[in-house]
């Protein structure tokens, strides 16, 4: 009887036991957040290797010209926060903040003959991306590679910013030396620390407005022209991405 009893008792151990700690498991994963809706994660593997690049990442944003450097600067405009006004003959990017702020980032643009300007959005945003030079740009320079996975030393550095309905992006550099210059073949470039700032700025749909060449050179001037809203006026063929 006392065995049967013991037998009896044991098993009612156990029962107890798996019982809770399957209700701790289950309050366990009751009580694990889901992601916010707009952090969605990348694939475990390029994850990793973004990590991985970013710790590459030195401070160039230092190593730049105090005016190139990126800094909050007093900005009269119009436009929405969120816009990016890319002030093509001065060399710097301006992310709106509103209240008469922004964030003034130092930039490399296209040289003689590859500018552009205009009125876009942002359509998508890439970290580490992959680069393929478009075929005119093959023909030009047939030495490019056909692909190049992104990395350290992709020339569209550690993030992109791609500008709808053109082949032109807004990027960093494994060139920091080309920023304040006139360079590239139409798209925009940022140190690799400072498109990364301007990476986590920046949404999907923003506006960017892009001042031709010959915009003019003052604070006040640039306000005016930006408040009556500037004109499409593509002034070069679409025939490169950095």
């Amino acid at each position: 009887m006392s065995r049967h009893f013991a037998l009896a008792s044991f098993t009612a151990l156990i029962a107890t036991a798996a019982l809770f700690c399957g209700a701790a498991q289950a309050q366990q994963v009751a009580f694990v957040a889901p992601p916010a809706q707009d952090q969605i994660a990348p694939p475990a593997a390029a994850s990793t290797g973004d990590a991985l690049n970013d710790r590459t990442i030195g401070n160039e944003n230092a190593q730049l010209p105090s005016r190139l450097q990126r800094q909050f600067v007093d900005f009269a405009s119009n436009e929405a926060p969120g816009t990016i006004i890319v002030d093509t003959p001065h060399t710097f990017l301006y992310f709106v903040l509103g209240n008469g702020k922004a964030v003034r980032y130092g930039i490399g643009v296209g040289r003689e003959g590859f500018t552009w300007s205009g009125v876009k959005q942002i359509v998508r945003k890439t970290e580490w991306p992959d680069w393929y030079p478009p075929a005119d740009m093959i023909q030009r320079q047939p030495y490019l590679p056909r692909m190049m996975a992104g990395g350290p030393g992709n020339p569209l550095g550690a993030r992109a910013m791609y500008i709808g309905g053109t082949v032109y992006r807004i990027h960093g550099t494994n060139n920091p030396t080309s920023i304040g210059k006139h360079m590239s073949s139409g798209c925009i470039r940022l140190t690799n620390d400072n498109v990364i700032d301007l990476f986590k700025r920046v949404k999907v749909g923003a506006k960017v407005i892009v001042l031709p060449q010959h915009a003019a050179p003052s604070q006040e001037a640039r306000t005016t022209a930006l408040t009556r809203g500037p004109r499409i006026s593509w002034n070069a063929q679409p025939n490169g991405i950095y």
